[in-house]
């Protein structure tokens, strides 16, 4: 999101022109071929991932750009740290949903296993790359999971359920988010050991994990060095 492009215009020109885009993708699609159907669907993927919603819903709450502030990162921790946790719970709902949908719509119109994995994959690369923000976005924790909850549920929920206890006890929620990650690739290897689920989404889970922790790389370099930030500590204007 450039100078040229605030949160206002953004709502009022490009979020309509995207929801119009996936809805006539999901109605007109079914029959085409599956090339035309991936070569529609990929893309759509990473623009719904592209939504800042944590940078849009800063600036209309506070006036400010989140990514001068904190980690820099538009994600729901530094939402956390910046403005407080009503408007990180709705960053992170939103997130969640941008994962949810991007796989969602590659369900419906493509139908296959490996094609939910590229279109969660693409959201995934959205979120922390996206083109609306000059390719400056988050680490990809809420939409990852947002993926992973369609695709394999159980997994999605052990990762979870496993990041609370380890936030709790350490008051790291980069640590608890990077545990969450390798719980869910575990557990989801486990069960498709068992014939639960499709190989293909262990693939999803591993690639996807291994995106979300190398965008942590500062946050682990920091918990070596003894200076992460806590749960509840305020983000500083960098």
């Amino acid at each position: 999101m450039t100078k040229l492009l605030q949160p206002a215009v953004f709502s009022l020109a490009v979020l309509p022109l995207l929801a119009a885009a996936v809805a006539l993708a999901l109605l007109t699609l079914g029959s085409q071929p599956e090339a035309a159907r991936y070569a529609a669907v990929l893309p759509l993927a990473y623009l719904i991932g592209s939504i800042p919603w944590g940078f849009m819903l800063l600036q209309w709450r506070r006036g400010v750009d989140i990514r001068e502030y904190g980690s820099g990162r538009i994600g729901t921790s530094n939402v956390l740290r910046t403005g407080g946790g009503k408007v990180a719970a709705l960053v992170l709902a939103l997130d969640l949903g941008k994962g949810v949908l991007a796989v969602v719509l590659a369900r419906v119109v493509l139908g296959t296993p490996g094609a939910e994995v590229a279109a969660g994959l693409m959201a995934l690369v959205g979120h922390n790359w996206p083109v609306f923000l000059n390719f400056r976005g988050g680490r990809g924790i809420a939409t990852g999971l947002g993926g992973l909850v369609i695709m394999a549920p159980i997994p999605a929920a052990i990762g979870a359920i496993s990041f609370i206890p380890v936030t709790l006890f350490t008051r790291y929620l980069s640590l608890g988010s990077m545990s969450g990650v390798v719980a869910a690739f575990l557990a989801l290897v486990a069960l498709v050991a068992m014939g639960m689920y499709s190989g293909i989404y262990a693939v999803y889970a591993g690639l996807g994990g291994l995106v979300i922790i190398w965008q942590h790389r500062d946050n682990i370099q920091r918990l070596l060095n003894g200076t992460e930030r806590r749960v509840g500590q305020p983000a500083s204007k960098l």
